[in-house]
């Protein structure tokens, strides 16, 4: 953790494997973020990445359980300090759920995102719980099911990213004028209806993900990409 003025920087550093969400990763940001929230001189947090993609989802050699990957998303939500992701580069699948739990997604023009897991066999269960509440319903429903790619632009209006990069300092500043009470109860307004859907959705998601990534679909979609070959499905 890097701390400046308030603001505390966590930063994925695993660019080998595109800062994909394995099991020992999760497990170090939801430790890390935690410090963070118990830590009085810590303002606000900022979420950022090494290399040319933010994080490419999970790491499907060493993937988290559901259960760790919602308890991290819960605790970015939860976090009493607001969570601001910065992107410079790409984001695929799971890197969009941290983004969907971050309050303010600060992305590079020339950042770009997809929702890939439909063309590995699975589908975006688990991180719907941070992004529905958020996203534009008419693109989750296109980019949910084509897994295209979009840029910068689309993903401001779409819900996903607050702001360019150029406006990263100005809202960093406004977060050090604000009062820990203050941030805090203001974060608690804004996240109450996505924690609602936690409460509400989370166990059924988590037993449709372990259900998906199950299955014989998946097995082949999985394969197919660790062998970089098309699946068996594709036309």
């Amino acid at each position: 953790m890097k701390l400046d003025r308030g603001i505390a920087t966590l930063t994925l550093d695993a660019p080998e494997n595109r800062n994909a969400l394995s099991a020992a990763l999760v497990a170090e940001l939801a430790e890390a973020l935690t410090e963070c929230g118990q830590d009085p001189a810590v303002r606000a947090v900022v979420l950022t990445h090494t290399g040319s993609t933010f994080s490419a989802g999970a790491d499907l050699k060493a993937p988290p359980s559901p259960y760790a990957f919602v308890d991290l998303l819960r605790r970015i939500v939860e976090l009493p300090k607001p969570v601001v992701g910065v992107v410079r580069g790409h984001v695929r699948a799971g890197g969009l759920g941290l983004l969907g739990a971050c309050d303010i997604v600060v992305a590079s023009e020339a950042s770009d995102f997809a929702l890939t897991e439909v063309r590995i066999g699975v589908a975006p269960a688990v991180i719907s719980l941070t992004l529905l509440p958020k996203l534009e319903p008419r693109a989750a429903a296109r980019y949910y099911v084509t897994g295209e790619r979009f840029g910068t632009a689309l993903a401001r209006a779409m819900g996903l990213v607050t702001a360019g990069e150029d406006e990263l300092d100005a809202i960093l500043d406004g977060l050090r004028q604000g009062s820990p009470q203050g941030l805090a109860e203001s974060k608690r307004l804004v996240t109450a209806k996505v924690l609602e859907t936690f409460e509400r959705d989370a166990e059924d998601l988590v037993q449709r993900s372990a259900s998906l990534f199950a299955s014989a679909e998946a097995r082949e979609g999985m394969t197919a990409f660790l062998e970089r070959r098309d699946p068996e499905w594709r036309l």
